[in-house]
């Protein structure tokens, strides 16, 4: 969904961008400009990338296919009727909280891997690694960050800052540094980190789950 709002930037197509970015953030979209634009989709990949991809690879590799599907089950409640909810508030939080827990590990070793995979895509493992380990906590999410910081480290620029949900400003520190102007060319470099670190963690998965069978086969 994310490369629809690099399409439309790549047309000058600033309505359709902002269109196809409110399909994949909460944030108000409608007051965007084009930098806006691409740091909420390049947010949103970077994330994504863990609640996602790895993490559900994380815990098939445990569980089994079981344990995807129940990870999966409360992302989802959490996306649906998180913190904020009022109809459903403890609900909500119970998922919210849940969401929590189970992402801390994955979100950490996806982060690991990102920078580990940064040079293949000729991209700075060295201030990814930098820019994780400063601004891996500078989220609401005790988890959310991880992935964004090792993210603008790896492409050098400037994620987060203050966002408008439902017309209320949220302040929200800035993610790692503004060294150049980000560009709608960086959706499409996250995505293509985002599928190399899946690959990596999938690769990870396969062999965990080989070396489990082999335990119990012994």
């Amino acid at each position: 969904e994310s490369m629809k709002v690099y399409h439309a930037l790549e047309r000058d197509d600033l309505t359709g961008s902002r269109k196809a970015v409110s399909m994949i953030v909460g944030r108000d979209t409608d007051q965007l400009d084009s930098n806006g634009i691409i740091r909420a989709a390049v947010e949103t990949v970077a994330e994504n990338t863990s609640d996602g991809v790895t993490a559900p690879l994380f815990y098939i590799a445990l569980f089994g296919a079981i344990g995807g599907i129940m990870y999966k089950a409360v992302n989802t409640m959490d996306s649906m009727i998180g913190y904020k909810n009022e109809k459903y508030k403890k609900l909500g939080f119970f998922a919210a909280k849940l969401d929590d827990i189970l992402n801390y590990i994955p979100s950490r070793i996806t982060a690991y891997l990102m920078i580990i995979v940064c040079p293949i895509l000729k991209l700075d493992a060295k201030n990814a690694y930098r820019i994780w380990k400063r601004d891996r906590r500078k989220h609401a999410s005790p988890n959310s960050a991880q992935t964004e910081a090792a993210c603008a480290g790896a492409l050098h620029v400037r994620l987060a800052g203050d966002t408008s949900y439902f017309g209320v400003l949220h302040k929200k520190p800035y993610i790692g540094d503004d060294d150049r102007d980000i560009k709608p060319d960086d959706i499409s470099t996250a995505n293509k980190l985002m599928y190399l670190t899946s690959i990596a963690m999938l690769i990870l998965a396969v062999l965990f789950r080989l070396l489990l069978f082999g335990v119990i086969l012994s």
